[in-house]
């Protein structure tokens, strides 16, 4: 669940702190605010990729940090709910385009920060709707519900052995001259790669070199006069210590409390000391020759060139070095070579049809069941007595079709009107139709996760408008949806609505004024009385009459006559320590 997320010089965002609730919030405001960035801004923190056009214009840098309650897993039936515990999460972009990350203040990957988003945060974006349209984008969302995904992974993993496998035969296939004009190619790649014989992470250890030999001078006078500090000069701090141990402990003697200070001492002695001579060590290892940085600088730009070239990482040019030896023999080898190949090709393919098949097979299986249980939620979206269908190749899939998804095709078939067939859904589906087909396949898949209530709520569901196309009765059906999953989850969903709005637990407002020459968004939790001015606007827009606010207030009541209540804190929960009121 996202307690807590502070923005930085973020795009019009010069600084924004907020609190989230538990349960259902909704962020609104005029077109062009700025709610948008709120949402990337969590889309950033947990991996998306990142550029300078992010930074707010005359600052060096953007910084993104959120606290997540998380639970290390899902409490079993009938058992007390996993201890939760807070994930803190930091991202800096500058204005150069690069970025640092960090979990719970260690340097992390964004693959890492990635791997988090899976089981922190569902977000679904303005436009993410219209992916529906793309039939590629079905089975994976199927497989999603029937638990699949482990077994899709191993079907894309068996697919690119084959592949592989597929591109060395047919490699090993050439004739004389492609042969040869291609062994020149290898030769060359390969002589340029193992004559700089490049080591894993050596890029960013040379990096690290660079920044300390360029401040080489700094950094020995900072450690010289720190040893100094410490050991050598006439005040120094190790010497002036023994005096101030001798009266704690004299202190002792006297009180108690002090002795546990005065048993502490040899331990922070012998830490200062390690911290001398690491100081007088690093110093006097400090190569300050512009002989030395001249050296890093060229190694590092050489490995520039191979990344340009076979990267984009010093990994991929390692691999690539690896993979083109291996061509080099195929290419240079026997016939008998060719024919393990063959054999292994034959064996890699048999296991993928294996593997795709078991995979088909429950992915049919499952298909009824997740087409029920799709009509029940649109028929709860105002959507009654709509038909839904997954449909799939009828044989399998000749040998040219096959891909990373298996041996499977599929595609989601709609009718929402009686006496009409199923039609595929991009050629039958209004705006607000696909807008509430996705809320459906986003609530059954959050609930196929199993990230909910057993987690307190441990996951989020981002909604970036998805009102859009709706209104009237629908947005209060929409609304009371949402406010349903705000039962099971943490919900953050930004609209132009009123009755979606009305039926949130926490309503945030988010402004863009201009103050002296620069504009600036701010956001803010609004209380009870504030969400009847901001609702009232929504209904009749900039001028907010009295007519307006009583039917703001008629909505509020309505919508909080069946909210949920806040959950308690856990046991063992701690307050956060940026706790704030927004």
């Amino acid at each position: 669940m996202l307690r807590f997320l502070r923005i930085r010089n973020l795009a019009v965002i010069e600084s924004v702190d907020v609190e989230f609730e538990p349960g259902f919030n909704v962020l609104t405001g005029e077109t062009g605010a700025g709610k948008s960035i709120v949402v990337e801004a969590v889309g950033l923190l947990l991996g998306a990729r990142a550029s300078s056009d992010l930074v707010r214009t005359g600052e060096t840098q953007a910084t993104i940090e959120a606290i997540f309650e998380v639970h290390d897993s899902p409490a079993k039936a009938g058992s007390p709910s996993a201890e939760p515990h807070e994930l803190i999460i930091r991202r800096d972009i500058t204005d150069h385009g690069r970025s640092r990350s960090f979990i719970n203040g260690a340097l992390a990957t964004a693959a890492a920060l990635r791997d988090l988003s899976q089981r922190l945060v569902e977000l679904h974006g303005q436009h993410e709707h219209q992916a529906l349209l793309d039939p590629l984008t079905h089975l994976p969302l199927l497989d999603t519900y029937a638990g699949l995904e482990s077994d899709a992974a191993r079907v894309a993993a068996a697919w690119a052995d084959v592949r592989v496998l597929r591109e060395q035969l047919d490699r090993s296939r050439m004739d004389v001259r492609e042969r040869a004009a291609r062994l020149d190619l290898i030769a060359f790649q390969l002589s340029e790669i193992e004559r700089a014989s490049p080591k894993q992470g050596e890029d960013d250890e040379l990096a690290a070199t660079k920044h300390v030999l360029a401040s080489a001078e700094r950094v020995q006078r900072l450690c010289e006069e720190s040893y100094a500090s410490l050991y050598e000069s006439d005040g120094a701090i190790l010497s002036g210590l023994a005096g101030v141990w001798k009266r704690v402990g004299e202190l002792a003697t006297i009180d108690p409390q002090f002795a546990a200070y005065a048993d502490a001492r040899d331990g922070i002695k012998g830490q200062l000391e390690d911290l001398a001579f690491f100081l007088r060590s690093y110093s006097e290892g400090v190569d300050a020759s512009p002989e030395r940085l001249q050296q890093v600088e060229d190694r590092l730009a050489l490995l520039e060139r191979l990344k340009r070239k076979h990267g984009p990482t010093l990994q991929d040019v390692i691999n690539k070095g690896e993979s083109l030896k291996q061509e080099q023999n195929l290419l240079t080898g026997s016939s008998e070579e060719a024919g393990e190949l063959q054999r292994r090709l034959n064996e890699a393919t048999a296991g993928f049809l294996r593997t795709a098949g078991a995979l088909s097979g429950a992915r049919r299986s499952a298909a009824p069941r997740f087409a029920r249980e799709i009509e029940s939620l649109l028929a709860e979206l105002a959507m009654s007595r709509t038909r839904f269908e997954v449909r799939f190749n009828q044989a399998e899939l000749s040998e040219d079709a096959w891909s990373d998804r298996g041996v499977d095709q599929a595609e989601f078939f709609l009718s929402a009107n009686v006496g009409e067939d199923v039609r595929p859904l991009a050629r039958i589906v209004s705006g607000g139709e696909l807008s509430r087909v996705m809320l459906a396949l986003k609530t059954i898949g959050a609930r196929a996760d199993g990230s909910g209530r057993q987690g307190g709520q441990s996951r989020t569901l981002i909604f970036d408008e998805v009102d859009a196309g709706i209104g009237g009765r629908v947005a209060d059906v929409v609304g009371a949806k949402l406010r349903e999953l705000g039962r099971e989850f943490q919900v953050l969903c930004i609209t132009h609505l009123p009755q979606i709005a009305a039926k949130a637990s926490a309503h945030f407002h988010i402004d863009k004024r201009v103050r002296g020459a620069r504009t600036l968004t701010s956001v803010e939790r609004m209380d009870d009385d504030a969400r009847v001015d901001e609702i009232a606007r929504m209904i009749g827009g900039a001028e907010v009459t009295d007519a307006a606010r009583s039917t703001a207030r008629d909505l509020l009541t309505a919508g909080q006559a069946a909210r949920p209540t806040r959950r308690a804190k856990a046991k063992g929960e701690s307050e956060s320590p940026w706790r704030r009121n927004t």
